[in-house]
């Protein structure tokens, strides 16, 4: 079905732009690479698991904007052909009123209903005529028992009495003290936030944002100097993501920027910024590129000396720890 006879048939943009989606994603665990968890695809495209649920579900009517459908596909790497379709598939969407759930499954006929009678009026209650089993009048809730009124009464007033008593009776220093335990709670803990990398650093900071901009696709030469060309990249990784392109790697940019550590890491970039900022965090490790034993062993030592839990996988957290766990920032 081509796009330009999408409505001739009856199929709504957007239910054939996710099935389309939807076959990209079921699709993607080719050429030894596992098929990504919608948790993780999220991420990447700066979208929540939910949103992204909506896009993937045919039956759903929440249709994918243009860029997330670009960023599917090359995050996916999805057939070249599929792209055009695609673009015309949201778009569609995006102008086609949304479309309606599928119809339940019709139930089979059964015996027609009786044609029901005038109605008339027996104490002010409208009632259908017909044999008088079928006029009896609504039986009302205050005429079920002589006590049931009163007693449902008096128990919401008592209700009312011991709400009322009990939130007099709660200090307005308790009160305080839970606010102020609260917004303390909310804010992370000192020296886990990631930090903040832009054009000028040098040395730490600028290294490991080159290998990782590498390790996404970005020809920069790592020289361990946060320059323009560093900064350039940057802005065509966050264009790419759907990020605001002003060339810094802060808390929206290092979560999509960082790659997990392991034995299937694919290329040495990654795997040589964790051996580096290892090294540099107090655990000596061999820059060799490779996940190694020896790199396991290392990243398993920094992960229990940070309470983290002990993987021996660089996931996130340890990569915020690893950033937490440098010097001061340089600049030239």
């Amino acid at each position: 079905m081509t796009d330009s006879n999408v409505a001739d048939h009856g199929e709504h943009p957007g239910r054939a732009l996710a099935e389309l989606l939807r076959n990209w994603w079921e699709s993607s665990a080719r050429d030894g690479r596992e098929k990504p968890t919608q948790q993780s695809l999220a991420k990447r495209l700066g979208v929540d698991q939910t949103t992204l649920s909506r896009y993937l579900n045919p039956a759903h009517a929440s249709n994918a904007p243009r860029r997330i459908v670009e960023q599917l596909h090359s995050v996916l790497r999805a057939p070249t052909d599929d792209l055009v379709r695609a673009r015309a598939l949201a778009d569609a969407a995006a102008a086609a009123p949304p479309a309606r759930k599928r119809p339940a499954p019709t139930p089979s006929p059964g015996p027609t209903p009786a044609a029901p009678g005038p109605v008339e009026t027996v104490t002010g209650t409208p009632v259908s005529a017909g044999p008088a089993a079928e006029r009896k009048p609504a039986t009302r809730l205050w005429d079920r028992s002589p006590v049931a009124f009163p007693t449902l009464a008096v128990s919401a007033f008592l209700l009312l009495v011991l709400g009322g008593l009990a939130w007099w009776m709660v200090p307005t220093m308790g009160q305080s003290d839970a606010k102020t335990t609260a917004q303390v709670s909310d804010r992370p803990p000192e020296g886990t936030e990631w930090p903040l990398a832009r054009r000028g650093n040098v040395l730490w900071k600028a290294r490991t944002v080159q290998y990782l901009l590498r390790a996404n696709g970005f020809d920069v030469k790592v020289d361990a100097d946060y320059g323009p060309a560093t900064a350039e990249a940057v802005k065509k990784f966050q264009a790419a993501h759907g990020l605001t392109a002003d060339g810094k790697v802060g808390k929206d940019t290092w979560p999509l920027l960082i790659v997990a550590v392991d034995s299937r890491t694919p290329g040495p970039e990654a795997v040589t910024a964790v051996q580096y900022l290892l090294h540099h965090a107090g655990v000596p490790t061999d820059s060799t590129g490779a996940y190694t034993l020896s790199t396991m062993r290392s990243l398993k030592e920094f992960q229990a000396s940070r309470h983290l839990p002990v993987t021996g996988v660089g996931d996130e957290a340890t990569w915020r720890a690893l950033l937490n766990a440098q010097g001061p920032d340089q600049h030239k």
